[in-house]
């Protein structure tokens, strides 16, 4: 069970951003504040294990109050939350856990509490552990966590990267993806697909076209990675104890 802080100077997400914490039963008491000022108050007095900071708040900012709160001698694990989403760099480089963006998804904002939880539960496990990707959309440059990659597809010598909230081209080829990100539970199921096996809801591997579902998207499977993937669910089946 974890105590939060929720930091916004607009009412209504507060509002939401609470009711929506409060859904999750390892979420207990969530404290609200509209302004910087009011959450350092609330922080004084009140032991929370994680903050959701606004960027844009009157007075003292997200990212002026994260500085703050990161001097203490253990200090709240910090996500943002905001609908700025240029300012993710600055955010990561304040050792913030996540970088949520307005309007929120529940199943982003589930998987944002499995981090806290985690760090919570064993705080040497650090935030900067999980790798960072630079991607570039529009001009901007945008950092997202290789925790949040899905699926990867093939596209010549560039590699587009599928999150929950949109997808990203780089110029990596997936070969030396397969190979640097191995590690981190990505399997090659396809010269075109490279996914997460975390984020894999279900495989169809005894079919004349073999299929691999990640959320909605369902992708092929080549007959040669098949059994890398039948080895996969052999470990991690569930058996009775001997």
């Amino acid at each position: 069970m974890i105590n939060v802080l929720v930091a916004d100077d607009e009412l209504p997400a507060v509002e939401e951003l609470a009711f929506l914490l409060g859904r999750d039963p390892r979420v207990g008491t969530i404290h609200r504040a509209m302004s910087g000022a009011a959450a350092l108050a609330l922080l004084a007095i009140h032991r929370v294990d994680a903050v959701f900071l606004d960027i844009h708040m009157p007075g003292l900012s997200g990212l002026e109050l994260a500085e703050v709160i990161g001097r203490g001698s253990n200090p709240p694990v910090v996500v943002f939350v905001t609908a700025d989403d240029d300012r993710a760099l600055e955010a990561f480089e304040l050792a913030a856990v996540d970088y949520l963006l307005k309007p929120l998804r529940t199943e982003r904002l589930t998987r944002t509490v499995d981090r806290v939880v985690e760090l919570v539960a064993h705080p040497s496990v650090a935030a900067e552990d999980v790798e960072m990707i630079t991607v570039d959309q529009g001009g901007i440059s945008r950092i997202i966590r290789l925790d949040e990659v899905k699926f990867v597809q093939a596209q010549g010598d560039y590699a587009r990267l599928h999150t929950a909230e949109a997808s990203y081209l780089i110029r990596v080829p997936l070969t030396d993806l397969e190979l640097r990100w191995a590690d981190s539970g990505f399997v090659r199921i396809h010269r075109s697909y490279l996914v997460c096996m975390a984020f894999v809801t279900a495989l169809k591997l005894s079919a004349a076209k073999p299929t691999v579902s990640v959320g909605n998207a369902v992708l092929p499977v080549s007959r040669r990675h098949v059994p890398v993937l039948r080895e996969h669910l052999q470990a991690t089946r569930v058996r009775p104890a001997p």
